[in-house]
């Protein structure tokens, strides 16, 4: 079944009734497409259906009014954490086979959103809708949309399986709060391709929830290739929810221009969960502040001014301890970078194992701003600074240049057991 939905709202109608009505309709029928053509469609929130493409035409643009009665409250997590949200623009609930195609645009008219989440946090009665919000859902595309202002997180896959993203463009302010760009969390099978994304926050991050989560589910089998990632704090980060685990992610053949930091893997004391098994391989930075940090203190979010997040000290061990261990990076280009080449940190308690650094070359902006490669206590403001490691165990360092620092390539605390091949802190530094 195929429904072509109408010309377009004037400036003061929504068409929110009539464009459900469509999905509705195509679902009762055993499935089929939604066709948006032409023209500017202002809606409140949509909820998906099993077996429904919405499919946009060139020139189709949803824009979903920023008026927060247009979003019911539904049950989802914010922050890792289970708790009712304003409903996504666009979203679905325990569905199969749902889809987003077309060349046409979604807007979430985030800035009134961001506005009031400045002003007066506490004036949303709920947290902000995602642009996408797909939860518990199996077997998801999104595919060749333009994606802008959302007024949180831009795509936010939550508990689904089978998950594909590819040929997506997502543009949001780079001074946007909270505007990540896709953020698959406690999912299985994702792929992540083809995309360009420009944020607020961070381009791409793999979560599974925090300690509040009543499950521990990972988020596992990820694939994110072939994209472009422009500002934010992070081009593909890992954490800091991540008290499910996350495992078998690789990321290859990207590019970051002026994110903050490129690879950032995140969590702290509390926690729990295991990052493991993740490789990056054939990526190229420019401008960045920092290409890799490995951060077991990031102090940002609930509890995170608790003393035992920053301290320095070995802790007893448990299930609350995180696990960071088989992390490769490999064949990467980092040009123009301003703090750090990087800071790569376990805990004291829990080493950081099986950590591979290899053909790895950096070299700094000759203008480089300083910066704070890692949010933790304890970690400064740096500038043409060279790899920061420590606490790191049965790992390797080979093939690492670093041009243009200030001091020596390598500072290592705790590390007995890095070996670092002879000839890997090539550079011009001190």
């Amino acid at each position: 079944m195929t429904v072509h939905a109408g010309p377009g709202a004037t400036e003061t109608t929504l068409e929110t009734a009539a464009l459900q009505a469509e999905i509705d309709a195509a679902a009762l029928a055993g499935g089929g497409t939604v066709v948006v053509r032409a023209g500017v469609h202002r809606t409140g929130a949509l909820r998906l259906r099993s077996h429904v493409e919405l499919h946009l035409e060139a020139g189709a643009r949803l824009e979903f009014v920023p008026e927060p009665s247009l979003y019911p409250p539904v049950e989802a997590r914010w922050e890792g954490a289970p708790t009712s949200v304003h409903s996504p623009c666009l979203y679905a609930h325990g569905e199969t086979d749902v889809a987003i195609t077309g060349l046409g645009t979604i807007d979430g008219q985030g800035q009134r959103w961001w506005d009031k989440f400045r002003d007066d946090p506490d004036s949303l009665a709920y947290p902000r809708p995602t642009l996408i919000g797909l939860h518990e859902c199996e077997r998801v595309t999104i595919r060749d949309v333009s994606l802008r202002d959302s007024p949180a997180w831009t795509v936010h896959p939550l508990l689904c399986q089978d998950v594909s993203v590819a040929g997506v463009r997502i543009t949001n302010p780079p001074d946007s709060p909270n505007t990540d760009g896709i953020n698959p969390e406690s999912c299985r099978n994702v792929r992540i391709s083809d995309c360009h994304i420009d944020v607020g926050d961070d381009c791409i991050t793999i979560k599974s929830g925090t300690e509040r989560s009543p499950e521990r589910v990972p988020c596992e089998n990820v694939t994110i290739t072939g994209c472009t990632m422009v500002h934010g704090h992070g081009g593909v980060v890992i954490g800091s929810e991540m008290s499910g685990g996350v495992r078998n992610v690789v990321i290859t053949g990207c590019v970051f221009q002026g994110t903050d930091r490129g690879i950032r893997i995140k969590s702290r004391r509390g926690r729990g969960g295991v990052v493991e098994d993740i490789r990056v391989t054939n990526l190229v930075m420019s401008d960045v502040m920092c290409p890799i940090v490995i951060n077991p203190h990031y102090f940002c979010g609930p509890d995170g001014d608790e003393p035992h997040v920053g301290d320095r000290r070995p802790y007893p061990v448990d299930d609350s301890t995180p696990v960071f261990r088989r992390i490769h990076l490999a064949h990467i280009t980092a040009r123009g970078v301003h703090a750090a080449a990087g800071h790569v940190y376990g805990l004291p308690e829990r080493p950081l194992t099986e950590l591979t650094l290899d053909d790895i070359a950096v070299s700094f902006a000759a203008d480089a701003v300083p910066g704070r490669p890692a949010m933790a206590d304890g970690v400064d403001l740096m500038v043409r600074q060279g790899f920061h490691l420590g606490n790191v165990a049965d790992s390797d360092i080979t093939r690492v240049r670093v041009d243009g620092c200030d001091g020596p390539v390598f500072h290592v605390d705790d590390s007995p057991t890095l070996r670092q091949e002879e000839g890997s802190a090539d550079g011009d530094g001190d």
